[in-house]
């Protein structure tokens, strides 16, 4: 399957510019989703040069109703036959104001998107939507809670959706990844993991020839993955003691 008109959120930086230069081409159409213009232009400009028509459109998701307007008037005009949500945030630590940033933007940012492309591909009865998740979806160990019970919920979202969609000729890709070399990553993630890290040009690989197949789940890297899922079937009074552990180690480490 290839695709020819294409959205693409967070596109201005990390995963979402390499998917996009990834999947730029003669005859493809992309519109590229994110809040910096500066940053958002410069990919649009690198898609132009791999001979695809790129549109950059500033747009901050977490307004949802600014975001499903303008959203719907894109898939009208371009008739997206993939959509790929892929805005989201990340902290190195959680507050109260972060946890409800990153809600905004994991959640309720994607679901904005899906709202907004979804009606048109049905009524054609073709398009691909791919999710971008986490590997935190299936356990975490002490890292920030807001993010991973966001990337759960667009896991879940994701595959009840596939469900849904796949008699009226959509196909649904949840994508979790482990992590991905990308400016999001901060420093000290960098450095403990930076060893297991994935470029984003190769992620950007996996995931659209995942999208292109219509696999229901995709993640990586490997290893990483079996060791995630392996916790996540482990009873819970064990788990509960490495995450104690991880948290007290993450706490001194912020207060160093």
């Amino acid at each position: 399957m290839s695709f020819a008109s294409i959205l693409i959120t967070g596109a201005s930086g990390g995963l979402g510019a390499a998917l996009s230069k990834e999947l730029a081409g003669p005859d493809v159409t992309l519109v590229l989703v994110g809040r910096n213009l500066e940053r958002l232009t410069a990919v649009a400009e690198a898609c132009a040069a791999q001979g695809a028509n790129a549109h950059p459109l500033q747009l901050d998701l977490t307004d949802q109703d600014a975001a499903l307007i303008q959203l719907t008037k894109a898939d009208q005009t371009h008739k997206f036959d993939l959509a790929i949500a892929n805005a989201g945030v990340a902290y190195g630590r959680e507050t109260p104001e972060l946890a409800r940033s990153t809600t905004a933007t994991n959640v309720l940012g994607v679901l904005s998107t899906i709202q907004a492309v979804e009606p048109g591909m049905v009524a054609r009865g073709k398009g691909q939507i791919g999710l971008i998740s986490s590997l935190a979806a299936f356990r975490t160990l002490g890292g920030p809670a807001a993010y991973a019970a966001s990337k759960a919920w667009v896991r879940l979202f994701g595959e009840a959706m596939r469900g849904r969609l796949a008699r009226k000729g959509v196909g649904v890709t949840v994508i979790c990844p482990g992590f991905v070399d990308t400016p999001m990553v901060d420093d000290r993630t960098r450095a403990q993991f930076g060893a297991s890290m994935m470029p984003a040009d190769k992620a950007a690989q996996k995931i659209v020839k995942a999208l292109a197949k219509n696999h229901a789940r995709l993640s990586f890297p490997s290893g990483f993955s079996l060791r995630t899922w392996w916790l996540s079937t482990l009873p819970a009074w064990w788990t509960d003691r490495k995450i104690r552990r991880a948290a007290r180690k993450a706490s001194k480490q912020t207060n160093l």
